[in-house]
């Protein structure tokens, strides 16, 4: 990889965020983490000069792989000319998502994401009609901690509700920014994401959880209860409150996942669970 981009075959393009990965044991240890098998179908999103793109086509039965990079496009179609059951678009993944919305649920992404794009792709994901069975992904060491957090942590916040309505985080390890090339100024991580098997909530009341969460949020100095009060009568919130045992004065970095989701139920109409 680095005689390539030392050849001036491919020039960085610093807008786009191009640090590579190019340590194998770092890349063997993410796709260790997708478990994956010939039965597998893979999303990688930014494959780069595809060393992870590699092991995903040795060890899954179908890869599609996006990337923004024209000249990256070309490098691949080359690279992996005939491969069968790799498939390559030169698309902007983020736009292509939202552009195309689909079924991913027997899918897994595993990917180094684009970091400036990575939780609007995650979010986008969590959220699609069918998510991913699995998530392996690559980005800044600070959103690792943000998808993983749990109450009361520092990095809790609306990232860690969105991801974990949909996704239990089975663990992250961080990756050197030595590991990358060019060495990125920020330290990077990879996390694993296994969907739920039986859904916190119906999907009927999916965006009411993500405006609810947002708004509680949304100034986390102030009690939460203050905050929802723009969207709810205050003897809904009340009664909601007093049945969930949560303080009138609670911030909203202090609630759980499972009480927001029954916050959700009960605000929105559903008091089944």
């Amino acid at each position: 990889m680095k005689q390539i981009l030392a050849s001036g075959q491919i020039q960085l393009t610093k807008s786009l965020g191009q640090n590579f990965l190019h340590d194998q044991n770092q890349l063997r240890r993410i796709a260790d983490g997708a478990e994956l098998s010939k039965s597998d179908k893979v999303l990688e999103i930014g494959p780069g000069l595809g060393p992870l793109t590699e092991l995903l086509i040795e060890r899954a039965g179908e890869v599609l792989a996006i990337e923004k990079d024209r000249r990256l496009v070309d490098f691949l179609e080359k690279r992996y000319a005939n491969t069968a059951g790799f498939t390559l678009l030169h698309q902007d993944a983020l736009e292509y998502i939202r552009r195309e919305p689909q079924d991913w649920s027997s899918w897994k992404l595993v990917a180094n994401l684009p970091y400036s794009v990575a939780s609007p792709i995650l979010v986008d994901l969590a959220q699609s009609k069918g998510c991913p069975r699995m998530m392996v992904v690559t980005l800044q060491l600070e959103v690792a901690r943000r998808l993983v957090a749990q109450t009361d942590d520092d990095d809790y916040g609306v990232l860690s509700l969105l991801i974990q309505l949909y996704y239990e985080p089975q663990g992250h390890f961080k990756i050197p920014s030595d590991c990358f090339f060019p060495a990125p100024d920020v330290d990077s991580a990879c996390v694993v994401l296994k969907r739920r098997e039986q859904p916190l909530l119906t999907s009927e009341l999916n965006d009411a959880f993500a405006r609810l969460v947002k708004l509680a949020l949304s100034q986390r100095r102030k009690m939460m209860l203050k905050l929802l009060k723009q969207n709810w009568p205050v003897e809904k919130l009340t009664a909601a409150f007093e049945e969930l045992q949560l303080s009138p004065q609670i911030r909203a970095e202090k609630v759980s996942l499972e009480q927001f989701v029954r916050l959700t139920q009960i605000l929105d109409g559903s008091s089944t669970t």
